[in-house]
């Protein structure tokens, strides 16, 4: 049902058209290829990863997928070839890089697909197996127990794997790493006889109802496949590609010929010439000998028709000008004046209390202070630490 090959030195494989093929990179070959670890008697373990590509060609081809989970892996190269690489060898080139000493090596593996009897099988089933990951279910042996349990189940003649999909490549999301938690995978199987009893249970409404509201549908031969393999039966695809009906439909070709326009008439090649004088006097000429005469306008308005300072005294009355003139020697003195003053600052404005001490200070008044110029809230002569305490009084001196 399968191929599992070691990895080899431009090694030749022969997969079968429709049947999963899974070929193995171990790291233990390539580890040869490697300088050895630099202290002796200690067991090498070098980080080694693989790149895997067509000859040629950047990627892969398209039905052929690669993965590695860590360095310290082996990496697997899996997939269904398609009938319409049959007979055309695929070259793969595979580079080993080694994380710790930088080096590479590189083999090619020579794919030779073959076609297979009685493909495709008309009756195929997909199952999603949600207790594993991809790398995992490859595995020969893991694989050979579920097409055993499988087949105990379906009872066919001739039963095989053709694909195997993560669920991640089906916008499945990752899983947390949490209580073991895996991503799940894809497994379709063909066999040549319809489809068992026990698988189309999936079908009754009653399972489907029960898939509708997200619970689990009761499948008879759940059993043979729970000790190792957890089956989302809700998700399970069956094809039967002996009832399917062919929805091509036959193109019908036209003529090819476009309708007829009439016959293609090409300008003239002697154009007449244009004159464009008109033009430029009227999108220039006009708006500049209307923009001069404005100019001028303004010009003569404001540079001729001045009246001057002269001419606005003669007119304006003597009491006027007497009044503006004392308003403007009177603001000119109080300008001056203030510009002389110097007066302190307002007791309001001074500290009141030591910065480090915290007692009650007085304020401090310069040499220069004018009493003249006291504002006028005055503070206490007497401060609060030297208040004096009223001494009483006889009796008989009222």
């Amino acid at each position: 049902y399968t191929i599992l090959s070691k990895v080899h030195s431009d090694r030749n494989v022969y997969p079968s058209a429709g049947v999963l093929f899974v070929h193995v990179l171990e790291r233990e070959y390539f580890k040869g290829e490697f300088p050895p670890y630099p202290k002796p008697g200690e067991i090498s373990n070098d980080p080694i990863t693989f790149n895997t590509n067509l000859m040629g060609y950047p990627d892969r081809p398209g039905w052929l997928r690669y993965i590695q989970r860590t360095p310290y892996s082996d990496g697997v190269l899996y997939g269904s070839p398609t009938v319409e690489n049959v007979g055309k060898p695929t070259i793969i080139e595979i580079t080993a890089y080694n994380r710790r000493t930088f080096e590479t090596a590189r083999h090619n593996l020579i794919i030779n697909i073959m076609s297979a009897e009685d493909f495709p099988l008309p009756y195929q089933a997909e199952f999603f197996i949600r207790n594993m990951n991809v790398e995992e279910m490859l595995a020969s042996e893991v694989l050979g127990d579920f097409l055993g349990a499988v087949k105990n189940v379906w009872q066919p003649e001739r039963l095989n794997a053709i694909n195997i999909t993560s669920a991640l490549d089906r916008g499945g999301r990752v899983p947390l790493p949490i209580n073991d938690m895996k991503e799940g995978v894809y497994v379709m199987v063909g066999a040549d006889v319809p489809f068992s009893s026990c698988l189309r249970e999936v079908e009754n409404p009653q399972n489907q109802l029960r898939c509708s509201q997200e619970m689990e549908p009761v499948i008879t031969c759940d059993k043979k496949f729970r000790t190792q393999f957890h089956i989302d039966w809700c998700k399970i695809s069956l094809v039967d590609n002996t009832k399917q009906v062919s929805t091509f439909q036959e193109v019908i070709r036209g003529e090819g010929i476009l309708p007829d326009g009439g016959e293609y008439k090409p300008p003239s090649d002697t154009l007449k010439s244009r004159d464009y004088y008109s033009d430029f006097l009227i999108t220039l000429a006009v708006p500049s000998a209307i923009a001069l005469v404005l100019f001028l306008m303004l010009a003569y308005i404001m540079c001729c028709r001045r009246e001057g300072v002269e001419k606005r005294n003669m007119q304006t009355p003597d009491i006027q000008l007497v009044h503006h003139s004392a308003i403007q020697k009177s603001t000119k003195e109080l300008r001056d004046m203030s510009k002389n003053r110097e007066i302190a600052w307002p007791l309001s404005t001074l500290p009141v209390f030591h910065p480090v001490t915290g007692e009650i200070v007085p304020p401090l008044h310069t040499d220069s202070y004018d009493n003249t110029s006291m504002p006028l809230m005055q503070t206490q002569q007497n401060l609060p630490h030297q208040t004096q305490i009223p001494q009483q009084q006889s009796a008989g001196q009222y």
